[in-house]
């Protein structure tokens, strides 16, 4: 059996995969090991989720599990994600659970643990935890079993702190906002009016079952429509779990979490909050943020595939602003996880703080046109190392320039080695990864 944490918790198939009893035997021993880490008090935890079916079931065995190892719970209902983990630095939890597979379709589900402060766990009390599962450890009894209660207006504290941290109000700005049926579709809507925005809500009506089915973040189609009929001056479209968003201008043309990122770090440079004028991405980030941000003076630092590498890079740093291509952005001054809500209302604020619209402000980023193809080997170890391999990359960075990049990059979990290249013209891209995609395949 492989490692049960993944890059973003423990997911699988609810009910089949993530059972009850292992939510249960999980969150018993996450609480174990916060008992042996710190004795001089009682753990508290809070516990979200978004609204798929499933989240009921879990969430009465992740509550189970940690009042049965001596730990008290206070339950916050239906919540973003970032909601749970600002919750937990702000109520001083010790630990946080969020039941939700995010993007995943509705038959999935997942758990994920923060650390006192919101923070993601190390990977070392990921594994003392695994370690523990299902372990026979003296159960506390009496006075001793954790004890539940509910958190007061758990949305109200969480969209409070969002309005606090936006800089500018959002009057005259009229948006459509899609909740994908999922964790945000009271709180956005809320935050944004609350902000001053007009707003136009789609796929606000979670019923458990419709959460991410053809709408929100991963389907931006009927966003792209609703802003035209309504003529809204932009639409952000969030996930199930709400910790990302995309957006769309008031054409309803694409605005990318590269292009989002470009947009608030020009924004924070000027007002003084971007440190070291440095920006963090990930390896992926399209060339054309590259070029903006070298234009606009500011250093794009990149970091692995995956949020949880980026919020390593900004932690060593003390940097002020990271994420990735999907809409996972980071500001880690206001939030100790990606923030979708907190993301729109930045990039709201800057377009009612210029006058501008969002089309003009994203277009300081020109994206260059980006083709991936997947590679299936039998040894991706192998092609990493290959001669061939090695000399046909170089080939095709030498023909690309300063205009274009390669990245050859082996999945985590399958064995196949991704093949992506940035070109000028979306067919010189697409003949160079092709091109490349030959060799591996020859090679691996």
């Amino acid at each position: 059996m492989g490692r049960l944490f993944g890059t973003d918790g423990v997911r699988g198939l609810a009910n089949a995969d993530l059972t009850p009893e292992l939510a249960l035997s999980l969150a018993a021993a996450a609480a174990r090991v916060l008992a042996e880490h710190d004795r001089s008090h009682r753990p508290v935890a809070v516990v979200g989720r978004d609204p798929r079916a499933s989240g009921e079931m879990l969430e009465a065995a992740v509550v189970a599990g940690l009042t049965s190892a001596g730990a008290d719970v206070l339950r916050a209902g239906v919540l973003p994600t970032p909601a749970v983990a600002h919750l937990v630095a702000a109520l001083g939890a010790d630990v946080g659970v969020m039941i939700s597979a995010s993007h995943n379709p509705m038959p999935d589900n997942g758990i994920k643990l923060f650390a006192a402060g919101g923070h993601k766990l190390p990977d070392s009390v990921e594994d003392e935890i695994e370690q523990k599962l299902g372990a026979l450890d003296h159960r506390p009894t009496g006075a001793g079993i954790g004890r539940v209660r509910d958190v007061e207006d758990a949305e109200g504290q969480y969209v409070q702190h969002l309005l606090k941290v936006t800089p500018h109000r959002l009057d005259g700005l009229k948006v459509v906002v899609d909740g994908a049926n999922g964790a945000a579709s009271v709180a956005a809507p809320d935050a944004y009016r609350r902000a001053g925005a007009e707003v136009v809500e789609i796929h606000t009506a979670p019923d458990g079952l419709n959460i991410n089915d053809g709408c929100g973040s991963t389907h931006l189609e009927q966003i792209r429509k609703a802003v035209r009929e309504h003529g809204a001056d932009l639409g952000v479209a969030h996930d199930g779990d709400a910790d990302r968003c995309l957006a769309v201008d008031a054409d309803g043309n694409e605005v990318d979490g590269d292009q989002i990122m470009a947009v608030l770090a020009i924004a924070m440079k000027e007002s003084g909050e971007l440190t070291d004028d440095t920006l963090v991405a990930t390896v992926m980030s399209n060339l054309g943020l590259h070029l903006a941000m070298r234009e606009h003076g500011i250093t794009l630092r990149t970091a692995a595939v995956g949020d949880r590498y980026v919020l390593e890079e900004l932690r060593a740093g003390g940097y002020a602003l990271g994420g990735e291509q999907s809409g996972h952005v980071v500001l880690p001054a206001h939030a100790t996880t990606g923030d979708g809500l907190l993301t729109a209302l930045r990039l709201m604020a800057r377009m009612a703080e210029t006058g501008k619209p969002l089309a003009e402000l994203a277009g300081v980023m020109k994206r260059l046109p980006q083709v991936l193809v997947n590679v299936v080997v039998a040894d991706k170890a192998r092609v990493a190392k290959d001669t061939a391999v090695g000399e046909a990359v170089a080939a095709v960075e030498a023909e690309l320039g300063d205009t274009g990049r390669v990245l050859l990059r082996p999945s985590g979990t399958e064995q196949l080695v991704r093949v992506m290249v940035e070109a000028p013209t979306h067919e010189l891209a697409e003949s160079a990864a092709q091109r490349l995609a030959g060799v591996v395949s020859s090679v691996g």
